[in-house]
């Protein structure tokens, strides 16, 4: 999808999502301290670190799922800042979630529903004038014939041609999280999150997951934020990659830079331990 130019805010054309002075607190936890970043235009940035160093809470403040307590955060060619949810608020949040995606480490799909009614559910649970939001960002119907062409589509995109009709308890770990993203992907979204998508995976279905992401990022050029471990992945597929430690960017840079001679002894220190 595309926003209207009128709409893309102070953003320059090729960034996305600009995140800045982010931070997020919990009692006396403050789990963001004051995080910039930028995501532009077919860019894939992997986001590491160990534990509790803020990551997915950053993944889940971009899509508004967490409120900031602090710092704004420009998407779909508004801002917004944490604090109280007015009306106005609530109706640019919907619209963000129109506009990023997100996949989870647990798959969360709907066990009474098949694999298409799992990837259908969204388009199909917007109110009318969402739908009609939706279709104005897409140019796509949204009836229900339309809805389920595109998730047999999706299905088919991700690998999973053959397994529509399947409910997820006839599903390995990793076609359900191929199912997850193509539910993601059903809201056409300009923008996907992916919060350790593998991490609930056995080893050897990790790699049926990543060729699907890869595929995005290289056939779509679909720009992504990803929380991940995979440093195979990073390798290959990352523009960018953002250390983490303590609520903070310590160190980011090209990933053959930054694996192969991080700058800080807190970088190097980890990837000395997860390589």
């Amino acid at each position: 999808m595309s926003e209207p130019a009128a709409e893309r805010g102070g953003l320059p054309e090729d960034v996305l999502v600009r995140v800045r002075g982010l931070c997020k607190v919990y009692g006396n936890n403050e789990v963001l301290r004051g995080v910039d970043m930028d995501l532009h235009r077919g860019e894939v940035i992997v986001i590491f670190g160990r534990s509790g160093s803020g990551k997915s809470t950053l993944l889940r403040c971009v899509n508004f799922l967490e409120d900031p307590s602090e710092g704004t955060i420009e998407i779909a060619g508004m801002t917004l800042e944490g604090g109280h949810r007015t009306r106005a608020k609530r109706e640019r949040i919907r619209r963000v979630r129109l506009y990023a995606g997100m996949v989870f480490q647990q798959f969360n799909l709907f066990p009474h529903m098949t694999a298409v009614q799992n990837v259908m559910a969204g388009p199909l649970a917007l109110g009318k004038q969402d739908r009609r939001l939706q279709e104005e960002l897409t140019g796509t119907s949204m009836d229900k014939d339309a809805v389920r062409k595109r998730a047999v589509d999706l299905l088919a995109e991700v690998g999973l041609a053959d397994k529509t009709d399947e409910h997820p308890i006839r599903l390995s770990g990793g076609q359900q999280q191929r199912v997850a993203i193509a539910r993601a992907l059903a809201m056409q979204p300009e923008v996907m999150l992916f919060d350790e998508p593998t991490s609930a995976l056995d080893p050897e279905l990790t790699g049926e997951v990543l060729a699907v992401m890869k595929r995005l990022a290289v056939d779509r050029q679909m720009p992504m934020l990803v929380v991940t471990h995979e440093m195979g992945f990073a390798r290959e597929v990352a523009h960018r990659m953002a250390f983490f430690h303590e609520g903070k960017i310590l160190e980011q840079g090209p990933p053959s830079e930054l694996v192969s001679n991080p700058q800080n002894p807190e970088t190097k220190k980890f990837l000395d331990a997860v390589l």
